[in-house]
C-alpha cells in the first residue's frame, strides 16, 4: 500500500472514530438528561414512606366496614329471629359472642393493614432500588444493605408483598357461616 493510501485510509478511520465519538458524546448527554428526569420519581420511591395517612385511613375504614357489616347483619338476624319466636332465650350469649368475634376479626384486619402498609412501603422502596440499578447500573442488592435490607430477603420480601390482604375478611365470612348455622 502506497503513502498517499495509508494517509487516506488513516484519515478516513480518523473520521469515522471522530463520528463515533460525536454519536456516543451525543447519547451521554442524553442519557444524563434522562436520568436527571428520572431521578427525583427514583428518589420519592427510595424515600417512600408508602400508602399517605389519607389512603391508610380509607383502607382501614373499607376494610373494617366490610368485617363489621356481615357481623350486624348476623346481630340483625338474631334479633329478628327472637322477635318472630318471641323468645330471646341464647340472644344475649349470642350478642356477646358475636361481639367478642367481631372484635378479634377487626384486630386481625388492623394487623394485616398494618403489615399491608409496612410491606407498600417496602414495595415501592425495592422499585426504587430496582430503578436506580436500571438507570444507572447500580447493584441494587448492596443499596439494600446500606438501607438495611439483606440481599437475601429483597425478593422474598417482595413476594410477601403481592400476597392477598383479605384474610380478615375470610375470617369473618367463616364466622358468618359458622354463626348462621346457629338460625338455620
Amino acid at each position: 500500500m502506497s503513502r498517499g493510501a495509508q494517509q487516506t485510509t488513516r484519515n478516513l478511520t480518523d473520521q469515522q472514530l471522530a463520528q463515533q465519538n460525536q454519536i456516543i458524546s451525543q447519547e451521554g448527554q442524553s442519557d444524563a438528561q434522562d436520568r436527571s428526569l428520572l431521578m427525583p420519581t427514583i428518589q420519592s420511591l427510595l424515600n417512600s414512606q408508602g400508602y399517605t395517612p389519607q389512603q391508610q385511613s380509607a383502607i382501614t375504614q373499607q376494610s373494617l366496614g366490610a368485617s363489621n357489616t356481615a357481623c350486624n347483619a348476623l346481630q340483625e338476624k338474631a334479633a329478628n329471629r327472637t322477635a318472630a319466636t318471641n323468645n330471646s332465650a341464647g340472644y344475649g350469649d349470642l350478642t356477646a359472642q358475636l361481639g367478642r368475634e367481631q372484635a378479634q376479626t377487626d384486630a386481625s384486619q388492623a394487623q394485616q393493614n398494618q403489615v399491608t402498609f409496612a410491606n407498600q412501603q417496602l414495595k415501592e422502596q425495592l422499585a426504587g432500588l430496582s430503578a436506580l440499578g436500571q438507570t444507572y447500573g447500580v447493584d441494587t442488592n448492596l443499596l439494600g444493605k446500606a438501607m438495611g435490607v439483606p440481599s437475601e430477603l429483597l425478593g422474598v420480601r417482595q413476594r410477601a408483598s403481592t400476597g392477598s390482604s383479605t384474610a380478615g375478611l375470610g375470617g369473618m365470612l367463616g364466622l358468618g357461616s359458622s354463626v348462621a348455622s346457629l338460625f338455620g
